[in-house]
C-alpha cells in the first residue's frame, strides 16, 4: 500500500504545492511532498527543488506535465518510471485555486 506521495511541477509554487498542502490536510495519515524541476526558479522563490532522495522516498510520483517527466528522465534516468503518473495539468492555476483543487480531486487516487 502506498503512503508517500510526491507532486512535481516547475517551480513548486502553485500546482505541486497546492496538491501537497491540500492532500496533507485531507489525508493526515498519508505523507505528501512537493518539488519543482526548475532549479533557478526554485532557488529564486525559496521552494523545494527535486532531488534523488525525494524520488526514492515516494511510493507514487505525480507530475503536472510531460515536460517534468523529461527533466526527471534526463537528470535521474528511467529508474523511477514505474512510480510516475503524469496529470496533464497546465501551468495557469494559482496556489490554492478552487478549480485546481477540483481537478486534483477528480484525477488523483490514493491506495488507502
Amino acid at each position: 500500500m502506498a503512503n508517500h506521495y510526491l507532486f512535481i511541477c516547475s517551480a513548486n509554487k502553485d500546482r505541486s504545492k497546492t496538491a501537497e498542502d491540500y492532500f496533507s490536510s485531507k489525508f493526515p495519515n498519508l505523507k505528501f511532498e512537493s518539488a519543482g524541476t526548475n532549479l533557478k526558479t526554485c532557488n529564486k522563490l525559496g521552494t523545494h527543488y527535486i532531488n534523488i532522495e525525494m524520488l526514492q522516498r515516494a511510493d507514487k510520483i505525480y507530475l503536472m506535465e510531460t515536460k517534468h517527466l523529461k527533466v526527471i528522465q534526463k537528470t535521474f534516468g528511467n529508474r523511477f518510471y514505474n512510480k510516475i503518473n503524469v496529470l496533464h495539468i497546465a501551468d495557469f492555476y494559482k496556489y490554492g485555486s478552487t478549480e485546481l483543487i477540483q481537478i486534483l480531486n477528480a484525477i488523483v487516487c490514493f491506495d488507502n
